[in-house]
């Protein structure tokens, strides 16, 4: 019994010392039974804690023996970590590159129990806050059905305050355009899209793009007559997300966090030239080697190099 009248849980301990000891108006030991019983503990618990106290080993694991043990695999996953060029990453990518890179076939969530017991998850992959669900589906299984584009403000020392736009294929997660500026205005939005036509569909003449939609938020770039006549004019359909819904454009928008992730949150630049230049290494980087899981991890390159192949094109570099 606590302090504040509340029953606790007794230790086989002490469930032992008091059942060994004798009363007075009897002259028998009290017992085990009867100690239980008064303090209202099932005697299976105490002769089950009795038996974990004195044995010095941990209970087996139930099932077959794996083939590699625990501690070679978390030598596996820290070395992946560290030989990877990204930080932050999941475990299904580290999961997914021991299994095709080193042939390691082991299940996904015991690299997710190794990873969550020894701190190796990333901390800003925290799920925070109540789930905002969402229905419905925004990727699409073939390209060019959807873009999606977004911007962002980054702090500079010389520059202070620069715009990055960013267009971001809906099929693979890959980034077909992006611009650094300091203005954020609808000319500079409309960068990211010009590229992607250009690179995507070979130049940006009249209806070029027919077919494709552009998924955006209702920012003040992509409300401007002069945006919506000039996407028109590639044949581009627009597409705007929910209101109140951002998810709704998640694909730019996860894409703009995994690069803020990488290369902006805890590092200084001194000026926008600075910045153009990390955005410019880590979008060939990403395109190249970021693993997607909805491309059977698959970089954004190596599912369109797949796509093309059986047609005889080429992916462009």
């Amino acid at each position: 019994m606590g302090q504040d009248g509340e029953t606790r849980p007794f230790t086989a301990e002490e469930v032992e010392e008091v059942s060994q000891k004798t009363s007075p108006a009897i002259g028998r030991r009290y017992g085990v039974k009867l100690t239980c019983r008064v303090w209202g503990q099932p005697r299976s618990t105490f002769y089950a804690r009795r038996q974990r106290s004195e044995s010095s080993l941990p209970p087996a694991k139930r099932g077959p023996v794996p083939v590699i043990a625990d501690e070679e695999l978390l030598e596996q996953i820290r070395a992946d970590l560290a030989a990877s060029p990204f930080s932050g990453e999941g475990h299904r990518k580290v999961w997914a590159r021991l299994r095709i890179g080193h042939g390691i076939r082991v299940a996904r969530k015991r690299v997710l129990r190794l990873m969550r017991a020894h701190n190796l998850l990333s901390p800003r992959r925290s799920r925070q806050g109540d789930n905002n669900l969402h229905q419905g589906e925004i990727t699409t299984e073939t390209p060019n059905e959807m873009w999606g584009t977004d911007g962002a403000r980054i702090l500079t020392v010389e520059d202070g305050w620069v715009w990055l736009f960013t267009a971001v294929e809906h099929w693979n997660g890959e980034c077909v355009g992006w611009h650094v500026s300091k203005r954020g205005d609808r000319i500079a939005a409309l960068e990211p899209i010009s590229q992607g036509i250009q690179s995507i569909y070979g130049s940006v003449r009249a209806d070029v793009a027919r077919g494709l939609a552009l998924r955006m938020d209702h920012g003040t770039q992509y409300l401007s007559d002069h945006f919506v006549n000039q996407v028109r004019f590639w044949g581009v359909k627009t597409s705007y997300a929910f209101l109140e819904e951002p998810q709704t454009n998640g694909v730019a928008e996860r894409f703009n966090r995994t690069l803020k992730e990488q290369i902006i949150y805890g590092r200084v630049f001194r000026n926008l030239e600075e910045l153009r230049a990390r955005v410019r290494a880590f979008v060939e980087l990403y395109n190249r080697e970021w693993l997607v899981e909805k491309n059977g991890f698959l970089s954004p390159w190596q599912a369109r190099r797949a796509w093309l192949e059986p047609s005889g094109l080429k992916a462009a570099d």
